[in-house]
């Protein structure tokens, strides 16, 4: 059962993750592979190299409800919650809460640091409009409390750095044996 989950995940990849990533100049699975090296390069743990990795699977057809491409056209796909609830039947919180809270992080990180609107690209300064745009300062101080507010900080910086269409990446298979072996629910 396990495996045949994990395996679902890398369908996914290798499937409808290898189309167009709404407006960005690379596919959705050459975002998420990107997010998860950039926190393995930066030496994240396990459960956050996962949660990088997998924190837009909630894009996907057949993860949620709603798809990516409704997200561009003006309406919230909640994305989010939609891949964090999906993930959660595998990943224990420290995985599923950084996905969850992901894009919460653009909108807290757009409210209390000046420059870091100016560093979104055209598509995620677009969607942050449909996500209900920075948050108010009751809102950035309650997130502030969350328990995987800074995991899903630091989610998001590799995010929006994971859109280079000449990075070189790992594939899929490259994070199956971490997935496997120390983070799904026993």
């Amino acid at each position: 059962m396990i495996l045949a989950s994990v395996e679902a995940i890398a369908e996914l990849f290798g499937s409808v993750g290898a189309q167009d990533y709404l407006g960005e100049p690379v596919t959705l699975a050459a975002h998420l592979l990107q997010t998860g090296a950039l926190a393995e390069a930066a030496g994240a743990s396990p459960s956050l190299i996962a949660a990088a990795l997998l924190h837009d699977v909630g894009h996907l057809p057949g993860v949620g409800a709603r798809t990516g491409r409704e997200l561009m056209a003006g309406t919230d796909n909640h994305h989010a919650a939609q891949g964090a609830a999906w993930l959660s039947r595998l990943f224990r919180p420290p995985v599923t809460e950084p996905v969850r809270l992901h894009v919460a992080a653009k909108r807290y990180l757009c409210a209390t640091e000046a420059s870091y609107f100016a560093r979104l690209s055209p598509a995620s300064a677009y969607t942050l409009s449909v996500q209900g745009g920075p948050m108010s300062e009751a809102e950035a101080r309650a997130f502030e409390r969350l328990p995987f507010a800074a995991g899903a900080v630091a989610v998001r910086r590799w995010d929006d750095q994971a859109k280079n269409p000449e990075a070189a990446l790992p594939d899929f298979a490259h994070f199956r044996p971490l997935l496997e072996k120390d983070l799904l629910r026993r």
